[in-house]
């Protein structure tokens, strides 16, 4: 050709072909034989255009395809068709085999046929990997459908069963032919289908892509079984096609933890039982030495009064008086055990409380153990009774005085502590922020076994006589009343750290909050009030009134609510309420108060309980006016709580 000789577009094609390495592109004549050859062919075939020019095609197919004259109807198809397209096994010039795409066009001129154009294409590793992926399919199929320990079947995106295996068959009851169609929600039990369980579990699956439960499902014949579900959402190019969905049979599982959590239970009550049991026993013996002490000395001044003897009534009505008052510390602890103490919280600075105690907390362990102070700062306040604290405080130091007999250290620290979801479990607490205080020595430590019954009722390490068993319990009781936790930590030779949790406030702390109240001498001068007392147990009322007569006050007596009421709604000119919280009949003392307050809006209350029912005191809290004295108590107290209550304004 010359140079600057314009191509035609026949050239171009032909130039074309040539440079064609990837292909094999070849022509024939209508009968089949080779009339053009590419590179490509040489490189797909392995015949040089000197071998294969004039040799018929067909030598490029196996000899079963040639035995079944496939060359002869893949040239017939496409004359007739305008096209044949395939793809199968065809040969090289060395005898090996490879995987071809094949596609040949008729060539016609005016309408008649004069050869055929030839496009060939090595596909041997696509279709590998094609075979690869369905004997992957297919394995995975025959696993799926040899799995009979789960139901594993497919969902339409309706929820629709498109595939069914031997699990599904034996777990639910349904043969594939029975099921397939069919929607998954014949499966849930009707409660739940009509609860729109089944939709919203493809809801959540389509939406974050899984849903996993446990539930009841039903059988074929109506039977319920324990249910773990799976169901995951099968996406094709980012729609949805579908889901998988796999159920397993729980149902013994179920049982057996059931079974395991029954017997559990059974331990737990048996361990409460013998708690109690342990914690009566001890409260017998110590009540009945007390009574023992009481009743004696009432028996012997009894007789020294008789006998017109009285150079030791004193000695026998300050013996009485002992006993008395260990008998209601004793009901106090066991109160504060219970979480039945009726507390007087207030918001209070901790440090404050603690740095207070120092002077009285030197006192009580003696010189030879040193003691420190370590107070955080900026500590945040927490509201709590600040008596009862201070008493746990001195209890826990008294402990480590013991556990120090020959001197030692003693440390109270604060801090603030953040107590996320795990570590508030692992405490049986709520998460949130706590104030942390810590009471810790280095003195003999607490074995294992000693350490898991620290706060048991009435165990104690000391000899006997020497304690009641009953600080730890109180101290647990009083931190579980106030919304916090005890944690103790205790080694053998090293020491034992008492912690005390209690919750943030986030209120502000008065000046002066956290002093202790002082108590003032009644005034008995001051009388011409009249009080109504409401009380069930006559000896109270006796001796409610006679304090109200020494006070120069009349004294109106109630045995119920009811009648107390009454009283009321006929006595406009009553001053003062005092009621028992906890009253025979249907009415407590706090309804009683708040129908006597519709009555006389400013009626003042004064409640006597032995025992803090949060529910009825509302959580705690009183309304202005309404005021608490805990059972047992002195009459001095009663006293003075009344001349408090009627000199308000």
């Amino acid at each position: 050709m010359t140079p600057g000789t314009p191509l035609s577009a026949a050239n171009t094609y032909e130039l074309l072909v040539q440079a064609v390495v990837d292909y094999a592109i070849f022509m024939l004549d209508p009968e089949g034989y080779v009339m053009s050859w590419n590179p490509g062919a040489r490189r797909l075939k392995g015949y040089t255009t000197e071998e294969i020019i004039g040799a018929h095609f067909s030598r490029f197919y196996t000899a079963e395809d040639k035995a079944a004259g496939l060359p002869r109807r893949a040239l017939e198809t496409a004359a007739r068709e305008g096209r044949f397209a395939a793809e199968g096994w065809r040969c090289r010039k060395d005898g090996s085999h490879f995987w071809a795409m094949v596609v040949i066009d008729p060539i016609l001129q005016d309408g008649r046929l004069i050869g055929f154009a030839k496009i060939t294409r090595d596909m041997t590793a696509q279709h590998q990997a094609q075979l690869a992926a369905l004997e992957s399919e297919r394995s995975f199929r025959l696993l799926v459908q040899g799995v009979t320990d789960y139901a594993i079947y497919m969902l339409s995106p309706e929820g629709c069963v498109t595939s069914w295996n031997a699990g599904a068959e034996r777990i639910k009851g349904y043969s594939a032919a029975e099921i397939i169609g069919r929607h998954f929600s014949r499966f849930y039990m009707p409660e739940d289908v009509s609860a729109g369980m089944p939709w919203r579990a493809l809801d959540i699956a389509r939406r974050e892509g899984r849903y996993e439960a446990e539930a009841w499902r039903r059988r074929k014949d109506g039977t319920r079984f324990w249910a773990s579900v799976v169901i995951d959402a099968i996406r094709e190019n980012g729609k949805l096609i579908g889901f998988a969905k796999i159920t397993r049979d729980l149902t013994e599982r179920r049982e057996t933890q059931l079974q395991l959590e029954q017997s559990r239970e059974q331990l737990f009550q048996a361990q409460k039982m013998e708690s109690l049991g342990q914690l009566t026993g001890g409260l017998a013996h110590d009540f009945n030495n007390l009574l023992t002490g009481i009743m004696g000395s009432l028996e012997l001044l009894q007789t020294q009064v008789a006998r017109g003897q009285t150079q030791n009534l004193e000695r026998f009505i300050s013996s009485a008086q002992g006993a008395a008052s260990r008998a209601a510390a004793l009901t106090h602890r066991l109160l504060a055990f219970a979480r039945r103490q009726t507390l007087d919280p207030k918001p209070i600075d901790p440090n404050r409380l603690v740095a207070g105690m120092e002077d009285l907390v030197r006192h009580t362990v003696g010189p030879a153990i040193e003691l420190r102070f370590e107070l955080a700062p900026d500590l945040w306040p927490t509201r709590c009774d600040p008596n009862q604290l201070e008493n746990a405080l001195l209890n826990l130091c008294i402990n480590a005085r013991d556990a120090m007999p020959d001197g030692g250290r003693l440390t109270l620290r604060t801090a603030t502590t953040i107590l996320d979801a795990q570590p508030a479990r692992e405490c049986d607490m709520q998460p949130g922020e706590y104030v942390a205080i810590r009471v810790a020595d280095t003195g003999t430590g607490m074995s294992p076994e000693t350490l898991q019954r620290a706060f048991d009722p009435f165990f104690t390490t000391k000899p006997l006589g020497q304690g009641t068993g009953l600080g730890l319990s109180m101290i647990y009781g009083f931190a579980r009343q106030s919304g916090g936790q005890v944690r103790i930590a205790s080694e053998r030779g090293v020491g034992t750290e008492v912690c005390i949790y209690l919750p943030r406030h986030r209120g502000q702390v008065e000046e002066g909050e956290t002093e202790p109240r002082r108590p003032k001498a009644p005034s008995w001068t001051e009388g011409g009030k009249r009080v109504l007392v409401v009380d069930d147990e006559p000896t109270v009322r006796m001796l409610a009134s006679e304090v109200l007569k020494e006070l120069g006050h009349a004294a109106v007596e109630a045995t119920n609510a009811a009648s107390g009421l009454q009283m009321l709604q006929s006595d406009p000119g009553i001053d003062l309420l005092v009621t028992d919280v906890g009253l025979p009949g249907g009415m407590n003392g706090r309804q009683l108060a708040d129908a006597a307050r519709q009555i006389h809006p400013e009626l003042r209350v004064l409640f006597i309980t032995g025992y803090a029912e949060n529910a009825t005191l509302s959580k705690g809290t009183l309304e202005p006016g309404m005021h608490v004295l805990v059972k047992p108590f002195t009459m001095e107290a009663l006293a003075e709580r009344i001349v408090d209550i009627l000199s308000e304004h």
